[in-house]
């Protein structure tokens, strides 16, 4: 999904398209500097205005064979079909970058996005490529942005 070209074959298209300009939005108003509680909850406002269903903190629960072994909180749950991961640091690390895989590899949805709210603003958009149930057989594929791309 790295061709720039293919972009009629992406994955929920339309709601990551609307989830990018919200971003913006909250980005080119708030700029960088604040905690990310605050961009979750300007994300929150955005996207419900931009007429989307929208969960905060959304509950995920890691099985290891029939026990729980952990639990997360994805930041948003956008139309229970897309996880979105804020950030608010001025850098993003190794494990900035797997935490939205691990949300995909454990709830089985599809698509998630990893907003950085950043002295840059970037978005990354992942998409689990294989509906299997075993998560290590699971494909990811990581798309990201840059300025230009505004």
């Amino acid at each position: 999904m790295s061709d720039k070209g293919n972009t009629d074959k992406l994955v929920e298209r339309q709601l990551t398209g609307i989830v990018i300009g919200g971003f913006y939005e909250v980005y080119n108003d708030l700029g960088f500097g604040f905690l990310e509680s605050v961009y979750r909850r300007g994300m929150y406002y955005e996207l419900t205005a931009r007429g989307l269903y929208v969960e905060e903190e959304y509950p995920i629960d890691v099985r290891y064979k029939q026990w729980k072994a952990g639990h997360f909180r994805a930041d948003l749950l956008v139309e229970r079909k897309l996880i979105v991961e804020i950030k608010s640091t001025r850098t993003l690390g190794p494990e900035d970058f797997r935490q939205p895989i691990n949300y995909l590899r454990s709830t089985g949805i599809q698509v998630g996005m990893l907003l950085h709210f950043g002295p840059r603003a970037r978005h990354y958009r992942y998409v689990c490529t294989t509906s299997s149930r075993d998560p290590s057989d699971r494909l990811i594929h990581v798309r990201g942005s840059s300025d230009q791309e505004r």
